[in-house]
């Protein structure tokens, strides 16, 4: 059997690989296909996508899109879309914009806790502008912790609320742009914090079914660390309003180190590619598996 990942993060945002670093790294886990979901951003998609194909990998470009829905913030991975689309761009402006704003004063706001940081320090740790996820590689570098979890909790999202920064696109503007620009959308990890944790079965029920009448696609109907429970009641939901379902490991490498691509906390989990498939049969930009063209993204 063939094993995909279609929840990878590159560092471009919280990752520690390159872009084509995971297309490597996928070929070498013996994946067939994946997709990079970085945070907010798409700008290792066209690096992962060249790297894929020289190696025979199936791939699909993606961003995991920060959204608002009734005041909760969701993650959307987002899959299989045209980045160079007027409805995609539309999009990404304004997500980025968030993204990028206020940089010197968060810096400002993590220096007055003690932490050695300047504007130019996180410079040569950038991938483009200036962005949240600079000084989150900036930070880690710093070796504060083993994980990079706790520097969000600890400095980054602390700074982003006490400037205001924490606003999101609302997820009935972002879900039918995705569309327009020939991508679907699927709901990640709904059990966590950035999700629906906290409310009844009937109420996350019901959110998901008010969030696919604004265009939900899918929902992961598989994530490293869901209970039995919640891979049942995603399975329940994916059939009972028929959903498209992916899966994804939400990679992270050295960041995360304990999920592996492709399989996430144990091998007997890897991600089967009739997953991939299904997906691949629903958007305007893949890279089958064995595709040899250069450049085509």
């Amino acid at each position: 059997m063939k094993y995909v990942d279609l929840h990878v993060h590159s560092l471009v945002s919280d990752g520690s690989m390159r872009p084509e670093e995971l297309a490597a790294h996928a070929a070498e886990r013996g994946l067939a296909a994946f997709a990079l979901t970085d945070h907010d951003n798409i700008a290792g998609d066209a690096a992962a996508w060249q790297a894929a194909a020289r190696l025979g990998l199936g791939f699909l470009p993606g961003m995991e899109l920060s959204v608002w829905f009734r005041g909760r913030k969701l993650h959307i991975v987002c899959l299989g879309f045209a980045a160079d689309s007027p409805e995609f761009l539309k999009l990404y402006r304004k997500v980025r914009a968030g993204k990028e704003a206020k940089i010197p004063e968060i810096i400002a706001y993590i220096a007055a806790k003690g932490i050695p940081i300047r504007e130019e320090d996180v410079e040569a740790f950038a991938y483009g502008p200036l962005d949240r996820y600079a000084i989150m590689r900036y930070l880690v570098s710093l070796h504060l912790y083993d994980h990079a979890q706790p520097l969000w909790d600890n400095y980054l999202d602390p700074a982003v609320k006490a400037l205001g920064l924490a606003s999101a696109v609302e997820a009935e503007e972002a879900l039918p742009l995705i569309h327009a620009a020939g991508g679907v959308t699927s709901l990640a990890h709904f059990h966590k914090r950035i999700g629906l944790k906290g409310l009844t079965r009937a109420e996350q029920e019901r959110a998901v079914c008010d969030l696919q009448a604004l265009g939900l696609d899918g929902m992961e109907a598989w994530y490293p660390n869901y209970s039995e429970e919640d891979r049942a009641f995603a399975a329940h939901l994916i059939r009972k309003y028929h959903l498209l379902p992916t899966a994804g490991t939400d990679y992270h490498g050295a960041n995360r180190p304990e999920i592996a691509l492709g399989s996430g906390l144990s091998a007997k989990n890897a991600i089967s590619s009739a997953i991939f498939d299904g997906v691949a049969s629903r958007v305007r930009r893949v890279l089958l598996p064995t595709d040899t063209r250069r450049g085509c993204f």
